[in-house]
């Protein structure tokens, strides 16, 4: 078949676009696969583009392209849904490349990777091919308008793939007649450096018994005695309640040290935290996490203390490379990543006393480690792009056999809607 990854930008950086290009080149195994970015920006790709995949860039964003000159590249978008938070990005000349591709493209399949590309697919999307939208690992990650706005066109598709906690809600809260709703692990691609890879920089831990670090699961002991965590410096990260809970490592080992990996605007007042509780020479804020995980190659242990982490990539990255894991327990967090084979430890959110337990566990405990390590890297297979493309291949095949029975529940649970809604689509008493 011919499939269509629908991109935001293809020659941007990060975790979501490794996926979804790492995604690619494993349907490209089976079958004929583009890739379509809304904008470029570059030259040249960042991330590593497999030369199997064909890469078809709607509007030119550099400076001096005569997409900026184009009069309807200053004119915000119409059918970018408002609500999405890139919608400052697209123009009315997204817009229109958009319907002209999606309305004159022959790939069987369409996979939208982000709400506002999704409305796109639902609108202008041919409905002979199989129209997928992914979205995001939680339900609750969007605004109730954006909600609003995806519930309606997302009843148009054929699938919708996301996070088990995700699915669930929109299976019982905003129901799609006729739309299959399935959970798929978040896809991490191989790492490029082996388990037990050490840090650039690091010291290797000599102490005996220490496993080789080529073994699984021995980067929990050939590390320097570093706990290491990733993500965005922003509240519902609560990397605060993390430096708290190292401060009691500290106090028992003040031989081990924790970095921590990111930006965003909780840094000044993290800073501020690290050196009032005497940590400056042992916490560290790293800078700019790397868009392939490196930095959690040779560290002992990875943590997350976060409200709110969407699906747990930057725990994946550690659990690659046989790192053991310290989450919290609220889903969608690591609880799913973790429930689903062992590799590390949960403790409910907000709980400073039981993360700093449960870090002091694994500090004490270089055997644990090494064994959860093992673990960590054996459950974290599970998030390849093999394996989520074999899903995705079971689910086209599913989707092409039971399309006529979808378009009859579809047709009546519009029906329904239209029942219990009022003229004006408000929902009844």
């Amino acid at each position: 078949m011919k499939i269509t990854l629908l991109l935001h930008n293809a020659y941007a950086v990060g975790a979501p676009l490794r996926a979804a290009l790492a995604l690619a080149a494993a349907l490209a195994d089976r079958h004929d696969v583009e890739v379509v970015s809304m904008l470029r920006h570059r030259e040249v790709p960042r991330c590593a583009v497999d030369p199997r995949l064909r890469l078809v860039p709607l509007v030119d964003t550099r400076v001096g392209s005569d997409d900026m000159a184009h009069p309807l590249f200053g004119e915000p978008a119409l059918d970018f849904p408002t609500a999405d938070r890139r919608h400052h990005q697209y123009s009315r000349l997204v817009d229109l490349r958009a319907a002209e591709f999606l309305r004159g493209t022959d790939a069987d399949v369409l996979i939208g990777t982000r709400p506002g590309i999704n409305a796109y697919l639902a609108r202008f999307g041919p409905r002979r091919a199989l129209r997928i939208a992914q979205e995001a690992p939680r339900h609750d990650a969007h605004e109730d308008l954006l909600r609003a706005e995806l519930a309606d066109s997302y009843r148009a598709l054929d699938a919708l793939v996301t996070t088990a906690e995700a699915a669930a809600h929109w299976r019982t809260r905003r129901p799609l007649p006729g739309v299959r709703v399935l959970a798929v692990p978040a896809v991490v691609p191989p790492p490029a450096d082996p388990p037990g890879t050490p840090a650039t920089g690091t010291r290797p831990d000599t102490a005996a018994g220490s496993a080789p670090a080529s073994a699984p699961g021995a980067a929990a002991d050939t590390a320097p005695r570093t706990i290491v965590a990733a993500g965005r410096l922003a509240p519902d990260e609560r990397f605060d309640l993390l430096v708290e809970a190292f401060s009691a490592v500290c106090a028992k080992h003040p031989d081990w040290r924790l970095r921590i990996h990111g930006e965003g605007p909780e840094r000044a007042r993290l800073r501020s935290l690290i050196d009032g509780l005497g940590l400056a020479d042992r916490a560290e804020l790293a800078g700019p996490r790397s868009p392939d995980g490196a930095e959690f190659a040779g560290a002992s242990i990875a943590a997350s203390a976060s409200d709110a982490e969407a699906s747990g990539p930057a725990l994946v990255e550690a659990m690659l490379r046989g790192v053991p894991v310290v989450g919290t327990g609220r889903p969608p967090g690591p609880t799913e990543l973790l429930q689903g084979g062992g590799g590390g430890v949960l403790v409910p959110c907000d709980d400073g006393r039981a993360l700093a337990g449960a870090l002091l566990d694994l500090v004490e405990d270089p055997e644990r480690r090494r064994a959860l390590g093992a673990a960590a890297l054996e459950s974290a297979r599970r998030h390849g792009p093999g394996p989520a493309a074999a899903r995705y291949q079971a689910l086209f095949e599913e989707l092409r056999t039971t399309r006529r029975a979808r378009a009859v529940r579809r047709a009546l649970g519009g029906i329904g809607l239209r029942l219990r809604t009022g003229p004006r689509g408000n929902e009844r008493a």
